[in-house]
């Protein structure tokens, strides 16, 4: 029987603070699932057993139970690698500032793939698509209408 490469013992403090956590209902599954498996692993219980109980694979187990092990008791998640925005906030001001403004000559209203377009035909960037614009207006509770930009929020009135 080997020994497991990464032993969790929680303190009193620990065990008691990982319980609190699997009591609160407003947790993350992700959050609740750590502790719980923390709190299953200090118990003596083996990867399998723990597999069984938490439905994590013995990867994920092993991945909880290094950082516990490496970094101390630390539930939250770690910042993700992720593309950046294509729009900081002055770029964005600038797509609200277009779609206050009179759409291209010939068009009734501004559209999604208007907007993309104008941006990128003014210099504003290289490349954008129209569900980029989607997302930013919906960030900001905008949205198009044929006569003029509503927030959401006026439009519920």
């Amino acid at each position: 029987m080997r020994t497991p490469a990464y032993r969790v013992q929680l303190s009193p403090e620990e065990r008691q603070e990982l319980e609190t956590v699997l009591n609160d209902t407003s947790q993350s599954v992700r959050k609740l699932r750590r502790a719980h498996v923390l709190l299953l692993a200090d118990e003596g219980k083996r990867n399998q057993e723990i597999q069984q109980i938490t439905g994590l694979s013995e990867p994920a187990l092993i991945a909880i139970k290094k950082r516990f092990v490496e970094e101390g008791l630390s539930l939250k998640e770690k910042p993700r690698p992720g593309r950046r925005p294509k729009l900081n906030q002055d770029l964005e001001s600038i797509l609200i500032e277009l779609t206050a403004s009179e759409p291209p000559e010939g068009m009734p209203y501004w559209t999604m793939q208007l907007l993309a377009d104008e941006l990128i035909k003014r210099n504003v960037l290289e490349s954008i698509s129209d569900e980029t614009v989607r997302r930013i207006l919906k960030k900001r509770s905008l949205k198009l209408s044929k006569k003029r930009i509503v927030k959401v929020d006026d439009a519920l009135d």
